[in-house]
């Protein structure tokens, strides 16, 4: 902002008795010197006090006037940063999808600390962050904060500086971003959530300024240097295709929901889809090739060497009811990297074939003819595979891979696939057709589980300089 100073200094009231009067004269500079005349000494001290306090917080002076600031703001809207967060969550909720509304919420609640004023009353600091998280800066939930919550969100309404002070405290605005991208310990959140709190945290501000309650972004006239961030896929998380074979048949000795579970999986491994694509599919998106008949036997058997396909139209992401409109665990939505109504077909290799046509043969459709679902009937619950999925871990791996990244999560069986693609030479637009990437985020993200690409490189210009 221009036209604004932090160099102040305030002088002693001057007094000036004259014929008829008595006039106190309250001196300070700020960039020139100012001076303001009363008619008695309270007044005067009062603002002289006022102007003194202004100083000492660290507000902007304006040259223009002399005064903080905040005092010119008479005829400006102010709001306090707590009910600004909340108008700003309402404002983003319904184009929003489930997750991202979360994310909004994460990088508010991280971010609403350095806005605090007194410490009268406070609540305990996780107190305060579960509020605001699951409560406060959430539209759907707000009016239903149980007792606890909804006293710290009435400190919360109460205790928070207005969105001007960004504008007027010296600090403040770097205090509000260092706080967004901090762990409640402290220290620095991981890159990836760095980068995402500060976009949303400018997001946040940009809205301030469309409400006129500042005049300009101040988080863009911050110096700020992002962290370095290179997410490439562990090496050490991925499985070769005996520890996979070895997983899922760990998976199907689980009980009672094992032998539903191997196809889910399955189509990680052999076909690189994403949990919430698999979870949301129907048996009309699975193309099988038909059985042929035997000559010898006349009975019906799988074709040699044939493939299907998967054609995926939507997924569904998990984010928990409290995030979603329908009040469902997850959200139906369009696929990853790609407009709503467009779809990505990927090849079935006849293993998996082999695999889904015993899953179909043995379970009839689910709810919203889904092809995987509960062992009770209802929708896969998140921790019934994400348990099935660490018990085979626990049977089919020795205790030092149990223990180390190998398959950590069942979404690394789409990064087992994906790099079994491109180290069977398959093309990279071709695999990042398959996998739902571009080019580029592929060759980033799987760099380092590409293997043999070197040592082909050099025979190769071995050959060339071996030419006469």
């Amino acid at each position: 902002m221009k036209d604004i100073t932090y160099d102040v200094r305030v002088y002693k009231t001057e007094i000036y008795k004259g014929t008829r009067a008595t006039t106190y004269y309250v001196r300070w500079k700020a960039g020139r010197s100012w001076r303001k005349p009363f008619r008695n000494a309270a007044q005067a001290d009062t603002f002289r006090g006022e102007i003194q306090a202004a100083a000492r917080r660290g507000e902007a002076f304006s040259l223009l006037t002399g005064e903080p600031v905040s005092w010119e703001r008479t005829d400006r809207p102010d709001m306090s940063w707590y009910a600004f967060a909340c108008k700003f969550v309402d404002m983003k909720w319904k184009g929003a999808a489930a997750k991202y509304r979360q994310d909004i919420a994460r990088a508010l609640t991280a971010a609403t600390p350095a806005m605090y004023v007194g410490a009268r009353g406070k609540p305990d600091d996780r107190e305060l962050r579960s509020a605001m998280h699951r409560w406060g800066f959430n539209t759907k939930q707000r009016d239903n904060a149980g007792d606890g919550a909804a006293v710290a969100l009435k400190w919360l309404a109460a205790n928070t500086k207005p969105v001007s002070a960004l504008i007027d405290e010296a600090g403040l605005v770097r205090d509000l971003l260092d706080s967004a991208t901090s762990l409640l310990n402290g220290n620095r959140a991981a890159a990836n959530t760095v980068r995402k709190h500060r976009m949303l945290l400018s997001n946040a501000l940009d809205y301030a300024v469309e409400l006129k309650l500042v005049p300009d972004n101040p988080l863009k006239a911050l110096k700020w240097k992002p962290p370095v961030s290179t997410y490439e896929v562990d090496r050490r998380s991925v499985v070769n295709h005996v520890q996979a074979k070895g997983l899922l048949a760990a998976v199907e000795a689980q009980r009672p929901s094992g032998k539903r579970l191997v196809a889910f999986f399955g189509l990680m491994y052999y076909a690189a889809l994403r949990p919430e694509e698999v979870i949301n599919l129907r048996t009309a998106n699975i193309a099988l090739p038909p059985l042929v008949k035997n000559p010898n036997t006349g009975e019906t058997e799988e074709p040699v060497n044939v493939w299907g396909e998967v054609h995926l139209l939507r997924a569904a992401p998990y984010s928990g009811r409290d995030w979603t409109d329908a009040g469902t665990a997850r959200e139906e939505r369009a696929l990853k990297h790609r407009a709503d109504g467009h779809s990505r077909t990927v090849p079935i290799p006849p293993p998996l074939v082999r695999i889904l046509r015993g899953h179909l043969a043995e379970f009839s459709d689910g709810p919203g003819d889904r092809l995987f679902y509960g062992v009770q009937g209802g929708e896969l619950p998140f921790i019934t595979y994400r348990r099935a999925w660490k018990a085979a871990r626990k049977a089919a791996l020795t205790e030092a891979e149990f223990t180390s990244p190998l398959a950590a999560r069942p979404y690394d069986l789409r990064h087992a696939c994906v790099s079994t693609w491109l180290n069977a030479g398959v093309p990279a637009p071709q695999v990042a057709e398959w996998a739902g990437h571009s080019v580029d985020v592929l060759l980033r993200i799987y760099a380092k589980c590409i293997v043999g690409q070197d040592e082909a490189a050099k025979r190769r210009i071995s050959d060339a300089l071996a030419q006469e």
